[in-house]
């Protein structure tokens, strides 16, 4: 069975059976363990999984982690478990930590069965990283997840591969929030290093608040740039293949095409538009995000499908909405005044195309 179809199973588990796993034991039982099979490690091989894996500390005799998996006698990652009703702290993690030290494993990994978090030691040997360089969770599967995840896997697992790997998925995750972040509100640091790039003056408190507001529009700009400049490409190739094996045009083809003769798209709706794909290729590619544009409001789909609508913009002369659906394909109504607004409704935006998302998957699996 393919990784990505194991995992959606456990999800399904997850979801079906959430409310009878209501400790720890039954977590590890019902989630982690079949989340080790997937990754092909034999369970009852105890040269494969160790349960309860003895771990000494100073002055903590009989300290056991919840898994070691094991390869040539040695482990090489260690599962610390806990009750998939409650978060990850702080304090799981220096449990997780205290293991670590004591065990010549260099991958740690802490989860309740939905969420995973990959610590590693590259920040000093021994001692675990203060922060994950991979998080991952059962209910939202892509393909960047499981390209991840396979590397942990028993016929992929390379320790010296895997270390550089993290190192470099570790810091592009933290330069990746850290631009999330300074694109929602630009910190005086950053704002000052892009306009030392443009403005040769002294920069006063005045001129560094204008700045400070020119630097998140240039940020937002810049990724409807380059958005649009793969849609255009997108949309050219497409062409270019309807064009080789496309026939005459028919009756119904005409009149779609004079329907269409009335309805403009503005700019303001491309830009709305770009703003939107740049916040849901989090979760999904960009070219499964589309537009629909008609002469009452410009729809934003899921699939290229009118059936599962994301949004719909609004343009008059009164301002713009945007129009989020929820799970009911309900429409509510939010006003905006400029595109980069629409980062507001991120959380909205990417809840309604998550659930069109595991809906296709699940219909798959």
């Amino acid at each position: 069975m393919e990784l990505i179809e194991a995992i959606k199973i456990i999800a399904q588990r997850n979801k079906n059976m959430g409310a009878n796993i209501q400790t720890e034991e039954a977590a590890k039982t019902a989630l982690v363990m079949p989340f080790i099979q997937a990754l092909g490690y034999d369970l009852f091989n105890p040269a494969e999984v160790i349960p309860e894996f003895v771990a000494d500390v100073v002055d903590r005799k009989g300290e056991k982690i919840d898994y070691a998996i094991m390869k040539d006698n040695e482990p090489i990652m260690l599962i610390e478990c806990k009750w998939n009703g409650g978060d990850l702290t702080q304090d799981h993690r220096a449990q997780l930590a205290r293991y670590f030290m004591v065990v010549p494993a260099r991958i740690g990994i802490l989860t309740n069965g939905v969420e995973y978090e990959f610590y590693a030691d590259l920040d000093e040997s021994k001692q675990l990283d203060n922060k994950p360089f991979l998080k991952f969770n059962i209910n939202d599967v892509n393909e960047v997840a499981i390209r991840e995840l396979k590397k942990y896997s028993k016929g992929a697992f390379r320790i010296d591969t895997i270390i550089p790997a993290a190192e470099e998925l570790k810091y592009t995750n933290e330069m990746k929030n850290y631009l999330a972040d300074m694109l929602a509100d630009p910190d005086e640091g950053f704002t000052r290093l892009l306009t030392k790039q443009v403005y040769d003056r002294k920069l006063t408190a005045p001129s560094l608040e204008k700045f400070k507001a020119i630097t998140k529009k240039a940020l937002t700009q810049f990724i409807s740039d380059r958005v649009s400049d793969r849609l255009a490409s997108a949309l050219q190739e497409e062409k270019a293949s309807t064009s080789v094996t496309s026939s005459g045009p028919t009756q119904e083809t005409n009149m779609h095409e004079n329907e269409k003769d009335n309805i403009v798209t503005t700019q303001e709706e491309i830009d709305a538009f770009n703003v939107i794909r740049a916040i849901l290729c989090r979760c999904v590619p960009i070219e499964r995000v589309a537009m629909r544009d008609t002469q009452s409001y410009c729809g934003i789909i899921f699939d290229d499908n009118n059936r599962l609508p994301i949004c719909r913009l609004y343009f008059n002369s009164k301002g713009a909405n945007i129009g989020i659906f929820d799970e009911t394909k309900k429409e509510t109504k939010y006003p905006f005044e400029a595109a980069s607004e629409l980062y507001k409704y991120s959380e909205q935006l990417l809840a309604v195309t998550k659930k069109y998302l595991n809906a296709k998957t699940e219909k798959i699996g």
